[in-house]
Formats: C-alpha cells, sequence, structure tokens
C-alpha cells in the first residue's frame, strides 16, 4: 500500500460557557468541575480554539490523510460545548480519509449527557462501522478500512462518573469479546491495526493509573490487543505526551496527551506502509504545530 498519514490529537478541552443550562444541571459533580474551570483550567485552555484551528492548516501542511481524535473535547459534557466543539472541529473533519472519533470521559461527564444522547446528535454522523456484525452498542466497536493494509477499530472506554473524586473508565466487555472477533476476522488480520479508545492501558513508566483515573479493564484490552500482527494503541487522557512498549502486548502505546493544554501540547503523526510504520511527535511553538522529527520512533515490533 501507499505510505498513509495519520494525525493523531486528543482532549482539545473546547468550551465557551454555558448559554441556556439551567442552574440544576449545576448541583452535582459539575460544581467542582465548574470550580477547577474558573480557577485553573480555563487559564491553560485559554487558546483551545485556535489551537485546534491552526491544527486543520498543520494537517494540510502535513499531507494528513486521517484525522483521529481520541476524546474529551469538552469541560463539562453540556450539550452547549458539544455544539460549540463540533462546529470547532469542523475543518478537520474534511481529511481526504476522514475523520475518527472516540468519546472521552469530559464529554460523557453525567449521567444527564449520556441518557440525552447530546455527544451521538452532534458527533453521531462522524462515527460509524464497516463490520456491523461485531458492533454490540451501536456502532461500537468501531471498524474502519480507510486504506488497503489499514484497519481502525475504536472502542468506547468513557462513562459518566458521578462521583467528584471519579474519573475512570471502563470498555464494556461485550466490545472486548467484538475487539478480540474483529482481530481475528481475515478481513483484518494482515492489516495493520490502530486501536483506539480514550483511557490510558499504561501511563508512561509502564504502569497502570490508578483506580480512580484509570481503565479498569485495561489488562484485558492489551491481552487481546496482543492478536494483532501490526499496530499501535491510540489514547489520549493523561495531558503529557507519551509512548511506552509493555510485556502484555507487541503493540505501541502512544498517547497525543493534550494537542491544546498550554506548555503541554502534543500530538502524533503515523506514517504507515507494508514494510515499515514510524510516529513522529509533534508539540506547538507558540505560534503553530511543528513536527519533532528527531524523535520519531519505529512502531513495527
Amino acid at each position: 500500500m501507499a505510505v498513509i498519514k495519520v494525525l493523531h490529537v486528543s482532549d482539545v478541552h473546547l468550551e465557551d460557557g454555558f448559554p441556556g443550562v439551567p442552574l440544576k444541571s449545576f448541583i452535582n459533580k459539575r460544581i467542582v468541575g465548574l470550580a477547577n474551570l474558573r480557577f485553573r483550567r480555563r487559564r491553560v485552555f485559554a487558546q483551545a480554539e485556535q489551537k485546534v484551528e491552526a491544527l486543520a492548516a498543520f494537517a494540510k501542511e502535513q499531507g494528513a490523510d486521517l484525522v483521529i481524535c481520541t476524546g474529551d473535547y469538552t469541560a463539562l459534557g453540556t450539550e452547549p460545548e458539544i455544539a460549540y466543539a463540533r462546529r470547532i472541529i469542523e475543518p478537520l473533519t474534511h481529511a481526504p480519509l476522514g475523520f475518527f472519533t472516540v468519546p472521552g470521559n469530559h464529554d460523557l461527564y453525567l449521567r444527564d449527557t449520556v441518557e440525552a444522547g447530546w455527544f451521538d446528535q452532534h458527533f453521531g454522523l462522524l462515527m460509524k462501522t464497516e463490520l456491523p456484525e461485531y458492533a454490540v452498542d451501536g456502532v461500537w466497536p468501531q471498524v474502519w478500512f480507510p486504506a488497503d493494509g489499514l484497519v481502525v477499530v475504536g472502542v468506547n472506554s468513557a462513562r459518566a462518573n458521578p462521583k467528584p473524586t471519579y474519573s475512570s473508565g471502563r470498555i464494556p466487555d461485550e466490545q472486548l469479546d467484538g475487539l478480540t472477533q474483529i482481530l481475528d476476522d481475515a478481513r483484518v488480520r494482515d492489516r495493520f491495526v490502530m486501536i483506539a479508545t480514550h483511557y490510558a492501558p499504561r501511563l508512561a513508566n509502564g504502569r497502570p493509573d490508578r483506580p480512580a483515573h484509570g481503565l479498569e479493564n485495561a489488562d484485558e484490552l492489551l491481552a487481546i490487543s496482543a492478536a494483532a500482527r501490526r499496530g499501535v494503541i491510540l489514547h489520549g487522557h493523561i495531558h503529557w505526551r507519551y509512548h511506552v512498549r509493555v510485556p502484555e502486548t507487541p503493540l505501541t502505546l502512544c498517547c497525543a496527551g493534550s494537542t491544546t493544554h498550554a506548555g503541554r501540547e502534543g500530538l502524533w503523526i503515523y506514517e504507515i506502509g507494508d514494510d515499515r510504520a514510524t510516529a513522529t511527535p509533534g508539540t506547538w511553538d507558540q505560534t503553530r504545530y511543528i513536527l519533532e522529527a528527531d524523535q520519531a520512533i519505529d512502531l513495527d515490533p
């Protein structure tokens, strides 16, 4: 196959106020999040909109064929935030091979967000599966065949977390069962597999995240992913870009960090070919996104 370029971004955390959101929507965990937003997060994400706009120019400059976002478009998962985020990311969705996404925990913040289906209402047209026989929950697991030799599989690890001290995730068991079957499917088996989810299966040091913040069934995901002959696991949630190899799977884990968090901006450009796959990190130089070519890594075991 021709070399395919994939841009991976995450945790853009777009927010422009909460017009029309009733006060009762904040008499829960959101009041804690709102205080955090006011005193800390708004400062570090003050330029998020401008940076997302710059990402579209960067994608075009780099010749990205496909864009993948591993979630957390919003701060508190309200409908105005989700609608605003969808509008701001629109230019990114016009990559030649499309825009692939999974939600983050901030996008499914509380039960009201999930029950109202706001994320699906605004982002649903961007989500699909080309192997519906394995879908167990709407489009999940998502399976795309964007080009010969490449498959992208998305599993949803985000969920509502009503406790103020918890922001953990879990991939439903049925989705993991579906992932097992997908990786064994003859249409997938010989392709380079990009598995996308929001939560980090492992931290940069190779250890699991703490229970209140991490992926509950990370071990199961890693064990299942080991069936892929070539591939990479893409995620976000941790606001530092990193990559790590762990003994549980031959696939490298690549965290994009937060692409818009001031001072920590991160992203990856993957170049996938028949004989070689690489990942090159990118960062923000205060005016635009740039690649750090001297830090490129080989994704093939």
